[in-house]
């Protein structure tokens, strides 16, 4: 048996990531980069295969590509699909915090109360008070919201994960999640939509433009969303939910008149065509066949031959001293419980079944 260490985060292996911006040289040699917001997903990664599936899937030019403060080129497409299909992972797929990254790294990184790599109060709320996100982002940390998904048509088993630092986004990404997770509880995957939004807001006078990362079931009602975790394969194939569920095969129809046939006394061939009543099966046709077969049954007729036992081919009279030959025996045979079973009234025999 396998042992695991229980500290230790279990998530899949990264392939690559979804941005929704990408940067383009700078005209002025002496400036970085220009970053510029994208209308569409840019998928990255290491690997030029993931890469090349994803143009292939998506549309868009491989092209290779060094991220700033790094010196290890990878490989992006800009895509040209307006969305991206994707399934979450089960549990909480989403990470957030206000961050604040310098040449150095992470600088801070708060959850809006307590900031954990210095382990002290929110610097940006004690220095600006409760407006402080509105700060440029020079100045005080951004919402990072980083949520991995699973892209079921590309390579591999792994996750492709979403970094956004946009403030709406994470509001948006967080409110819809969470509405899901209730529901679910995090238990098993889930089908979603992603495309990016361009939104305007006016604050203090001025429009401003910003990006909304949306994400959202992609189940075909709302109903399949809120009623609790779907299958694997309801996941890979979302609309299978709506599929009317395939009838099973009717049962094979037994063969009534043999097992009567097979019978040895009225009442057991009265057992069949309840037997076969209760399945659905009975008829007038089938009630008069059975019928038939029980009277030769009581008649002594083997009904699979036809045959008369040959003591009843002729009636034997009494011998020379007026006594019948017959067999004597101690107990007496036991009689059928024919009130338990019956045939139907209407169809007693003599009470005209046939017409």
């Amino acid at each position: 048996m396998g042992s695991r260490i229980k500290t230790m985060k279990r998530q899949a292996a990264e392939l690559g990531r979804i941005r929704t911006g990408y940067s383009r040289p700078n005209p002025d040699p002496k400036k970085g980069p220009i970053p510029v917001k994208s209308r569409t997903f840019v998928l990255t990664s290491h690997s030029r295969d993931y890469v090349e599936a994803a143009a292939k899937l998506y549309g868009g030019k491989v092209e290779q590509w060094t991220p700033q403060r790094s010196t290890i080129a990878q490989w992006r497409v800009i895509t040209e699909a307006p969305e991206l299909r994707a399934i979450l992972p089960a549990g909480d797929p989403l990470s957030q915090n206000y961050e604040k990254w310098d040449g150095g790294g992470c600088e801070r990184r708060c959850d809006g109360e307590f900031e954990s790599i210095k382990r002290q109060p929110c610097v940006c709320l004690a220095k600006f008070g409760e407006d402080w996100h509105e700060r440029p982002p020079t100045q005080v940390c951004r919402p990072t919201s980083r949520i991995g998904v699973f892209l079921p048509d590309l390579p591999d088993l792994g996750v492709w994960r979403l970094d956004t630092k946009s403030y709406y986004a994470a509001d948006a990404l967080a409110g819809g999640l969470d509405t899901v997770l209730q529901a679910t509880g995090g238990k098993g995957l889930l089908p979603v939509r992603m495309w990016i939004e361009q939104r305007t807001a006016v604050r203090e006078g001025k429009t401003k433009q910003f990006q909304v990362v949306m994400l959202v079931p992609a189940l075909p009602k709302l109903r399949h969303a809120l009623s609790g975790p779907i299958s694997t394969a309801a996941a890979l194939d979302p609309s299978s939910l709506d599929r009317p569920a395939i009838e099973a095969a009717p049962a094979e129809r037994p063969d009534y008149l043999a097992d009567a046939r097979a019978c040895r006394t009225e009442a057991d061939v009265q057992q069949v065509w309840h037997r076969a009543r209760h399945a659905g099966h009975g008829s007038d046709e089938l009630l008069a066949d059975l019928q038939a077969i029980a009277r030769d049954i009581s008649k002594g007729i083997d009904p699979s031959t036809g045959e008369i036992p040959a003591d009843q081919d002729d009636e034997q009279g009494p011998d020379a001293d007026g006594a019948y030959d017959v067999e004597v025996v101690d107990d007496e045979p036991p009689v059928a419980d024919t009130a338990a079973v019956s045939w139907p009234q209407a169809a007693q025999p003599g009470q005209g079944v046939r017409r």
